[in-house]
């Protein structure tokens, strides 16, 4: 099949609640790419709104970590994205398939993770559905932010496709703002990158429960069970940054370019600095403390100098 005249569906590659990805030759540049179809037609007005949005955020967005989009259009009465094609799985894919992963490797899905999300928040865009799913790995193990469907920019007034207090994203990596239902800032998309972080890390996230509502009051009220219980051999300072991630208050979370620098470093797999206390020191002209059992040492009276003839 030969979409817009240009791209040739090769492959299925998933199907999801909006649509359907495929691999494809672009027929002119000579290279392969992933096109994703909008299921059904564009008559229905807030799928197509979401697919022109997702589309319109990722173009603007030039960044490594972030899955490139090269064109979007209409074709046989359905909208076409055709992006970067990122032949690795997802971390969900890799989730499933391995288990939870080593520190060393999660730190640095982290820095490269958080490196994108800093280049979409410098941009005014907030992903809002940071999940393992939507994080993607290369052939050569290079992390690709993808899916910008529910992204909003942080600089409207409004959620123009989204209603007023209407929670949207995953609700096991919704921040606690949000499952108050308060508008999703950049903190929030740390905070959801913290519980994939957890999740790669224990694998499970950070709170689970049998409903949606019971899972959205654990995100607001319970303080997640610290990693190092789950792995043991998580360095202290990695576990200790993981739960600023996951802080209730977006305000105590770093910002996404902090968490980027972080992981980026050495500091992930550096043991804590143990706290030193100073020892008391005597105060001036006061003498040293007598061994125990030596008798008491009487204080040495002033010299008062002699009085002028």
């Amino acid at each position: 099949m030969l979409v817009a005249d240009r791209y040739r569906l090769e492959e299925l590659l998933g199907r999801g609640g909006m649509g359907e990805v495929w691999q494809a030759q672009d027929e002119v540049l000579g290279r392969q790419v992933a096109v994703k179809l909008l299921l059904g037609d564009d008559g229905d007005e807030s799928a197509a709104s979401r697919f022109r949005l997702e589309a319109q955020t990722a173009a603007r967005l030039n960044h490594p970590q972030v899955v490139a989009v090269y064109d979007f259009g209409s074709w046989d009465g359905r909208f076409y994205l055709v992006m970067e094609l990122v032949r690795g799985p997802s971390l969900a894919q890799e989730l499933s398939a391995r288990g939870p992963l080593a520190p060393r490797r999660v730190a640095r899905i982290a820095a490269q993770s958080a490196a994108g999300l800093a280049a979409a928040h410098r941009q005014g865009v907030v992903h809002r559905d940071i999940k393992p799913g939507n994080l993607m790995l290369d052939a050569d193990d290079t992390l690709k932010i993808g899916d910008f469907g529910i992204a909003r920019f942080v600089d409207e007034t409004s959620a123009a496709l989204t209603r007023v207090g209407q929670i949207v994203g995953t609700s096991t990596y919704l921040a606690p703002e949000r499952a108050l239902g308060k508008v999703a800032g950049p903190a929030s998309d740390v905070y959801a990158l913290g519980c994939v972080l957890y999740q790669l890390l224990a694998g499970q996230p950070p709170f689970w429960a049998d409903s949606p509502t019971a899972l959205l009051y654990l995100h607001v009220d319970t303080p997640p069970v610290p990693p190092r219980q789950h792995r043991a051999d998580l360095p202290p300072a990695f576990e200790a940054y993981l739960l600023r991630m996951l802080a209730k208050k977006p305000e105590d979370r770093p910002t996404a370019q902090e968490a980027a620098d972080w992981f980026a470093g050495p500091s992930w797999e550096e043991a804590p600095r143990p706290v030193r206390t100073p020892m008391p020191q005597p105060a001036f002209g006061s003498a040293p403390p007598a061994p125990a059992g030596a008798p008491a040492r009487l204080p040495v009276p002033p010299v008062v100098p002699p009085a002028a003839a």
